[in-house]
Order: C-alpha cells, then structure tokens, then sequence
C-alpha cells in the first residue's frame, strides 16, 4: 500500500473518531521547500465537513498520526496546511525495495490484455524526411515506448502516402530533367534524390505560370493550366489505371525512397512492427461506405457524391466518396483502420501521431467509425502536436527550404563535438570513442529538446541551446549519468549493489533523493494516460537536480564509514538505473563516461 493511501485512512479515522464526520477523500500535496515534512495534508476541504479553526483540526490529525502510525515521526502546521515527517525506516524500506528491482517502474502486459496501435512517421514518398518528421517520430516512438512500459501490449506502425499527384510530381520531373541517375550514379540516398526532383518540378511550374501571365492569362487560370501540371495530373490518372511503364517508374523511385527512409530511422533510433502503403489501402473504405448507406450513416446526393451529415454532433457535412466513385483521404482512413483491427484482432485502441493541423480531420474520423459501429472506435486518440519552427522561419518542401532530418542529426553531433572539444572532457578516447560519443550527445539533446515540451505546444527549435551541459538539456542529464558511472568505477566495491541492505540515519539530501525516485512509476503511468513524453523528461530532469544537490552536500565516498559509503553508492547507483530507465522510455541512450 502506498503512503498516500495508508495515510489516508488513518487521516479519516482520526476526523471520524475525534468529530465523528466520515471523509469520502483526504487532499494531499507536496510540502514546500521552505516548511520541515515529507508530505502535505490540506485541511481546508475539511471545512465543509467540520466546523473549527483549521489550524487547530491539522494539530488534532497531526497527534492522531504520530500516536497510531508507524510511518509518521512528526508534524508541523502552517495555516490550513498539516505537513508530515514520515521516518526513516519507511524511507530506507521503500529504497530497499527499489534498488533490488531490476524493472523498477515498468509493468508487464497482462494476458488476454487489449493491445494498441501506435502510428507515427507515415511520410510522403516525394521526399526526405525533416524536422517536422522528426517531432512525429520521437513523439510516437516515445509514446509506443511509455505504453509499453506502463503495461501495454503495442504495436509501432505507419502508413506510408506512396501515390498521388505529389509523387507524380517527382516522377515526371525525372523523366525530363533526370537523364537516367540514380542513388548509385549521384552517390545520393534515394529519397534525397527523389525530393531534389519534387523541387525541380515547382521550379519548372512556376516558370510555365509566369509565361502564361505574360501571355495575358489570369494567374489562378494559369496555375491550373500550366502543361508540367497536365502532364503529372494525366500521370496519376495512368498510375491508377495500371500503366506499365508509369506503375514501374514508381515502384523503382519509391524503392530508392524506402531505402533511404529505413537509413534515417535506423540513425533516428525508431522502428517499426508493421507498415502500410496507401496504395493498398486507398480503395479499402468503400465496401464500408457501402455499408454505411444501407445502414443510414452515409447519404447520397445529386451528383453520386456520397457524405456523412455530423451536424447533429456541432460538426458538418463530410464527403467521404466523390461523384466519380473515386476514394478520398477520409475513405482511406477509414479503410485502413478496419484493416488494421483485421489483421491484428488483439489491437483495442489506435494512437495517431499526426499535427495539429488536421485536428478535425480525426474528429470526423472517430466519429464515422463509431456511426458504423466499431466498438474500439472508443479507444482511439489523436496525438495532435504542434508545429516546429527555427530561428529562421518555417520551412517549405517545394521550395526546398526544409531542414533535413540527416543533416540535421550530422549538425547535431558535429555541435556536441565542437563543445566537447572546448571544454576538453575528452582525454584519452579514441577516436572511434569520441564519434560514437558526439553522437549519443548530439542525439540526446536533439530528442530530449523535443519531447521536454508538451506535445500541444509549438516549438521554437535551436540546435545550439539544445546541447548544453547546464540546464535542463539531454546532455546535462547524460554528464551527471557518465558521473555516477565514474562514481561507481571509483568505489570499486565488491558487493551486490542491488541486494545488500543497509540501515542508516538519512541525511535530507538522501531523503529528497528517494522521495523523487519513488515518483517513478506514477510518472509513467501519468505520461501513458496523457500520451506526454514531457512528463518523463522533466521528472529526470528534476531528478538529475536532486541528485547534484546531493553530490554538492553531501560526501559519498569519503563518507565517515563503510555503511555510510556503501549506502550512497546504492543510492548513486539506483539513480543512475532510474535516468537510464527514464530515457530509454524517451529513445535517448545515456553513455558510460562523458
């Protein structure tokens, strides 16, 4: 039973038994800084219930608990506020039990438990991945992870948008301008080379619009004109009709593409359990529109358009088939999640890491499931995020301004190698050693930059703040991580950290430092309730503050004897595996020595 709860109980047994009033809750909150105690009863909800000064009802609870429960040594009131001390020994019981759980905060799945589908990433085949890419990757990545360890069977998926006018685009800006290279001729991984040619199309487009406008054609006229666009749009009309020579083309760039996708995941450090291709899944929504006109979800109008009327639900009117019988993004959606409930039937519940911006997109989305009458409809979530800018603006694919995922993750690590080199930690790596290192820094500040911000919250991204080793960064938390390692080396001590048992007086310091990691495991299942990485980072950072504060005041192995010393080792070394536990959750590896 937690503190929380057996001190609950003893705190409405002592208002029952002194005022004879049963209290359905006890709020409690943690105790100030500047105020002696571990924990914090507020007695100001009581006041509902018992009519007396509040100071005096905390006094009268506060002698009930020192008199009858072992955990309570002492007490102190402020205001309406009763601040507990708890003892020792239920301190060094917790910890005991702690450092001797090798899986500590995680819980394992439960047979015959529902599993979730996660998906992330899901890029277009037109070009590389970005900066905006990577926010969607960690995100889902991480949150696939928390779910996980917060006793989740998960799956990691995607869907990959591998058709449409966009790839076209690309497609035939290759035929005319790409004399027949390829990754291997240009030395270019495949998606960067299928994403220059994205860009040479808008460059060809816009020139064809000028030439129209100056020939005295509107310009909205001209944009849908221009003869490169015909071109692409009579592409895609032969790509769905089956065109031999346009379905192999495809499949060749879009290999190239794959190929160089999997290399940036691989550098990413995110995987997945199964993929999707929008191409086999784009027509899989219409035997449900079917359904759903025999059923009443869907209508038909005039035209043979069919739609979804959601006004009842203070939304509008949706079309989900076009006149022409041709699929929309909503029919592939619908179709896909069916398909995924077909092919894993253990699957309860769907997150979707997609941005903000299609927020409504989704809220159609749930809804029509539900109208057809899915069940696991009730389980799904939008993972809705916000955008990531930099200090030079926002990006543009077809203008080509975006910042590059491997470009990025490269700048990363040369900026965490030209910082390592200034402050001079680095003495006696080899080479080797100091790249592998540059790059578990650079990637640590990269990722934890991103998932310490709330996912809602837009994000000004600038890869020079992001590694620093003070505040609250991936590399400050790294460094004190290397430090306790360095700690441990040092101590040399030829005992089981994790089972031997030690009685000791705690130093606060000490106690502050078990009050934080015994936070753990609601922190996981808070960041899975909340689908918020933010809340794991910023309990490890808040822990990493508490551990400093500790190396600062108090000596570890110059303690005054052996008991103190081996003591605040385990306690060094248990919170090393509860940062190290805490960012693998995040996707970021933490290094040995720094």
């Amino acid at each position: 039973m937690s503190l929380q709860n057996i001190l609950s109980q003893q705190v409405k047994q002592a208002v029952l038994e002194v005022y004879k009033v049963t209290l359905e809750s006890v709020e409690f909150q943690a105790t100030r800084k500047e105020f002696a105690g571990d924990i914090t009863v507020v007695i100001f909800p009581m006041l509902r219930f018992i009519k007396g000064n509040p100071v005096q009802i905390g006094e009268t609870v506060g002698k009930y608990l020192v008199e009858n429960v072992n955990e309570v040594k002492n007490f102190n009131v402020v205001k309406g506020f009763l601040n507990i001390e708890i003892s020792d020994a239920y301190f060094l019981k917790l910890f005991n039990a702690i450092k001797s759980n090798k899986d500590y905060g995680f819980v394992k799945p439960n047979e015959g438990d529902k599993a979730i589908m996660v998906e992330y990433s899901s890029p277009n085949t037109n070009k590389p991945l970005h900066l905006g890419h990577i926010r969607n990757n960690l995100l889902g990545y991480s949150v696939a992870e928390i779910l996980k360890a917060s006793g989740k069977k998960v799956y990691k998926t995607q869907i990959i948008n591998d058709r449409g006018i966009h790839i076209c685009k690309s497609m035939l800006a290759w035929k005319k301008f790409g004399n027949g290279e390829t990754p291997e001729s240009t030395g270019l991984k495949g998606d960067k080379l299928v994403g220059n040619y994205y860009v040479k199309f808008d460059k060809a487009y816009k020139k064809e619009i000028q030439a129209l406008v100056a020939k005295g054609i509107k310009e909205e006229e001209a944009k849908q004109n221009a003869p490169i666009l015909l071109e692409a749009q009579n592409m895609l009309r032969k790509w769905e009709s089956g065109d031999e020579e346009v379905v192999s083309l495809w499949k060749t760039m879009n290999s190239w593409v794959y190929k160089g996708f999997n290399e940036t995941y691989k550098n990413l450090g995110v995987d997945f359990d199964v993929l999707y291709y929008e191409s086999n899944t784009y027509l899989l929504g219409k035997e449900f529109i079917t359904e759903g006109l025999k059923s009443g979800v869907f209508y038909k109008e005039e035209d043979g358009s069919v739609w979804c009327d959601l006004t009842e639900e203070g939304l509008d009117k949706k079309i989900v088939l076009r006149a022409d019988g041709t699929a929309v993004y909503m029919t592939q959606d619908i179709g896909t999640a069916i398909q995924r409930i077909k092919d894993h039937p253990d699957v309860g519940g769907m997150v979707y890491t997609v941005g903000n911006e299609q927020d409504y997109h989704f809220q159609v989305l749930f809804l029509i499931l539900k109208k057809l009458g899915f069940d696991w409809a009730k389980h799904l979530y939008h993972l809705s995020y916000g955008m990531v800018d930099l200090p030079s603006g926002k990006m543009k694919s077809r203008e080509g301004t975006v910042v590059d995922a491997d470009d990025l993750i490269n700048d990363m690590a040369n900026t965490a190698e030209e910082i390592s080199e200034e402050l001079g930690k680095l003495d006696g790596y080899s080479n080797e050693e100091k790249q592998q290192l540059y790059k578990t820094i650079g990637l640590g500040a990269l990722k934890y930059y991103i998932l310490k911000v709330d996912p809602k919250k837009r994000i000004l991204f600038n890869p020079k703040d992001s590694i620093d080793f003070q505040g609250n960064t991936g590399p400050f938390i790294q460094y004190t991580y290397a430090r306790i390692q360095s700690i441990l080396r040092k101590a040399n001590l030829a005992t089981n950290l994790a089972q031997t048992t030690i009685n000791v007086n705690l130093h606060d310091k000490e106690r502050e430092l078990i009050k934080q990691i015994q936070l753990f495991p609601e922190v996981i299942q808070n960041a899975a309730d909340n689908h918020s990485p933010a809340l794991i980072a910023n309990f490890t950072y808040d822990l990493v503050k508490e551990f400093n504060s500790f190396y600062q005041n108090v000596s570890i192995l110059g303690a005054d004897n052996e008991n103190e010393k081996l003591f605040r080792v385990q306690l060094s070394y248990t919170v090393a595996k509860t940062i190290k536990s805490a960012f693998k959750v995040l996707g970021i590896d933490v290094p040995e020595r720094m």
